[in-house]
């Protein structure tokens, strides 16, 4: 699971820790291909009434597979153990 997090991490597909509606999938999706969330949104909508039922299944995958975006504390802070 750690690598694919990773490899989905550095294609640039996270879940954004704001602007979240329910897990931040869309908004993440959105960023990666250059749309504001809510446009993404809409056409996730529309998407899911033309082609009804793929989208419920593909999104909790989704969720699964899309790591959240890491916080700046997180990102920046590494832990090092030393010895007295």
């Amino acid at each position: 699971m750690n690598d694919i997090h990773r490899s989905m991490r550095s294609q640039g597909l996270v879940r954004p820790r704001e602007g979240r509606v329910l897990a931040g999938v869309i908004a993440g999706l959105g960023r990666r291909f250059g749309i504001d969330p809510w446009p993404a949104r809409l056409l996730f909508t529309l998407i899911l009434l033309i082609i009804p039922g793929s989208q419920i299944l593909i999104y909790p995958v989704l969720w699964i597979l899309m790591p959240a975006e890491e916080s700046p504390a997180t990102a920046t802070t590494t832990v090092t153990p030393t010895s007295t």
